[in-house]
């Protein structure tokens, strides 16, 4: 068996990573606890805000240890999702966390020291890691902060310190979500105003559906079904592409003489190509008109012998 996977043999198993952020009131609980069978990590205390129909299991945190118990337990097992609201809050509980176990990396304030930092960003990148072997989907609920730069104005996750970076590079989607007159978007596209990401290639703005008359929370894990249904179809041309590319290798390696040659050409332009399937045919039959010493006539567009040439 095989170690190395051609790109078609990608795995379709689909684990989205996100992070959802805007101003309070938006509804990105709501959102967030949109992915299919989700369980809330409640680190802000704020289940009561999520309308009855629409709030799912969550673990009502009061310390950090208590994630890492439910997250080493089988009660983990039925979920497909797990929400942390809000990725701030749970900063806040890892910190008290890391103190307990070690007093010399906090202060008397209760801020961590500079050691304690860096133990925070290696538990954090640790966190990541453990749910993402999981095989579950993640989503980090958090609040916006703005950063100025002279009369410049930037909007980004309030995610403690070095922490949000590191969050960050290991996502699939960063979404600001925003109010827009009466009608609510989150956007995945970067610009100078707010970060965002999308690594998913999904539409870079996406308006969010009211939930009324009984409408099912869905919005986030319809996204996933897109992703899903988005790498079936790319694995699917990936196939197509390398089988187009092995028959036109063989047919190339069959041309003998400009006459075979100049059909090869001919059959090229009527294939329907992938890609840049038809650049790479034209690479090949470069180099077997080389090793055929073939030259190619730019006004007859067509091969020549040397000897025709001549």
């Amino acid at each position: 068996m095989s170690l190395v996977k051609m790109p078609y043999e990608m795995s379709n198993v689909f684990n989205l990573k996100a992070l959802i952020y805007g101003q309070p009131g938006l509804g990105k609980s709501t959102l967030g606890v949109s992915m299919p069978k989700p369980l809330l990590i409640d680190c802000d205390g704020g289940i009561h805000r999520l309308a009855p129909q629409h709030r799912p299991p969550f673990l009502p945190v009061q310390s950090y240890q208590e994630v890492l118990d439910v997250l080493a337990s089988k009660e983990i097992e039925p979920f497909e999702t797990i929400v942390f609201d809000t990725a701030g809050k749970l900063l806040d509980y890892m910190d008290a966390w890391i103190i307990k176990n070690n007093p010399k990396e906090g202060r008397k304030d209760g801020a961590l020291t500079l050691q304690g930092y860096g133990t925070r960003k290696r538990e954090f990148i640790n966190l990541l890691k453990r749910v993402s072997v999981m095989g579950k989907h993640l989503v980090f609920i958090a609040h916006e902060r703005e950063e100025r730069d002279g009369d410049n104005k930037t909007i980004r996750p309030e995610i403690g310190g070095s922490s949000g970076a590191d969050l960050i590079k290991e996502l699939d989607l960063v979404g600001y979500m925003e109010a827009v007159g009466r009608k609510r978007t989150i956007s995945f596209a970067p610009c100078e105003k707010y970060y965002a990401k999308n690594s998913a290639r999904i539409n870079d703005l996406l308006e969010i559906p009211e939930l009324t008359n009984g409408k099912p929370n869905e919005f986030m894990g319809s996204i996933v079904k897109r992703c899903i249904e988005a790498l079936n179809e790319e694995s699917e041309t990936a196939a197509q592409y390398d089988k187009l590319m092995k028959e036109i290798g063989e047919q190339v390696n069959a041309v003998k003489d400009a006459k075979t040659a100049n059909a090869m050409l001919k059959k090229l332009s009527e294939m329907d190509h992938i890609w840049d399937s038809k650049i790479r045919a034209w690479e090949m039959m470069q180099v077997r008109a080389a090793e055929l010493n073939l030259t190619y006539n730019k006004e007859g567009k067509a091969y020549e012998s040397a000897k025709t040439a001549a």
